[in-house]
Order: structure tokens, then C-alpha cells, then sequence
């Protein structure tokens, strides 16, 4: 690879590639410490009982959630150039066409952003689907199931473990100078 002032020169869809393979692992690797965390919840007067292997929707979220981020830290296109290259890598995960997985995309991102409305903190809106996605109203005490709110100490908490599945792209492109598949 060349480098241009000590950072390698990587192609969007490398990009996708190393993003995709270690969003999925970490995902699969974390979700039972996630599945924990909300199965022993103290603000739970039930246990929601999540599997360990309850992980897709979390997935999703995940890939939301980063999806978002992504438009953060670039800008003249090639935001939309690395998405779509993700998207092409992460469809055949799921069983879908990358026009089916940019819809479900799409579908999490909405829900995600309708639920933290006005607020536009990505990983709250994570940590907010979550709390949709695995329907846990109805695990809460009285107070906040019948407003149908998550109890905002069970919010923060999960806020914290949310970061650790934010891809970190200030490490990445201190790393790495993107360019786009056309210039490789």
C-alpha cells in the first residue's frame, strides 16, 4: 500500500470489508455481555430474559447507528461511497439484496431517530433501540411502563456499554488516507 505522510492508502470498499468483518465479530462477541446487562437490570422489575444469541436486531442498530456516524468524518461524497460499499458487504450477511438492506437500514434509522427526537446523540438513539426493538416497557415498574418510557437510569447505563460498538473512525483515518474505488 502507499502511504502519504505516514498514513496507508486504503480503497472505500477495503474499507467496507474491515469494517464489516469487525462490526459482525464484535457484535457477536459483545451482545452476550449487552444481553446481561439488560437481563440483570435493577430498573427491571422482571427480567426481559434475552438471549445470548438474541443478537440480530442488536445488529441492526449497530449498523444504524454507525451508518449515521459515518457522515461525521467525511464529506464530498465519500460518505455515501463507503456506506454503499458497506451495504454491498454486509447484505449477503443477512440474506438480502443491498436494496432490501439499505430498506431495513433505513427502517432502524427512522425508528432510532423518532424515538430520540429532537435529540440527535447517535448513541442514545441506540440505546433508545434497543429498548424499542426488544420491546422492555413492559419489564419496567409502574411509573415508566404506563408512560411508556425507558427509565432514564437504565438509559445512561446502557449509553455506556452502546460506545463500545461505535466504529472508531478518528483512530481509522489517523491510520489511513480513504480513497475512493475509482482512484485505486
Amino acid at each position: 500500500m502507499l502511504t502519504i505522510f505516514g498514513r496507508k492508502k486504503v480503497s472505500a470498499d477495503r474499507v467496507a470489508h474491515i469494517f464489516s468483518h469487525n462490526i459482525i465479530e464484535t457484535v457477536e462477541t459483545g451482545f452476550a455481555d449487552v444481553a446481561g446487562f439488560i437481563n440483570d437490570s435493577p430498573e427491571f422489575v422482571l427480567s426481559p430474559c434475552i438471549s445470548d444469541t438474541d443478537y440480530g436486531k442488536f445488529l441492526m442498530i449497530v449498523i444504524a447507528g454507525n451508518y449515521s456516524y459515518v457522515s461525521q468524518y467525511f464529506n464530498d461524497g465519500m460518505d455515501a461511497e463507503i456506506t454503499e460499499c458497506i451495504t454491498q458487504k454486509m447484505a449477503p450477511v443477512f440474506d438480502m439484496t443491498p436494496t432490501e438492506f439499505k430498506m431495513k437500514v433505513k427502517e432502524y434509522k427512522e425508528l432510532m431517530s423518532r424515538a430520540n427526537h429532537p435529540s440527535k446523540n447517535i448513541i442514545y438513539a441506540m440505546s433508545k433501540g434497543v429498548f424499542m426493538k426488544y420491546n422492555l416497557v413492559d419489564f419496567q415498574e409502574d411509573y415508566f411502563r404506563q408512560m411508556k418510557t425507558p427509565n432514564p437510569i437504565f438509559l445512561k447505563n446502557l449509553d455506556d456499554l452502546m460506545k463500545n460498538f461505535l466504529w472508531n473512525w478518528e483512530v481509522f483515518n489517523e491510520k489511513y488516507k480513504i480513497v475512493s474505488a475509482s482512484l485505486v
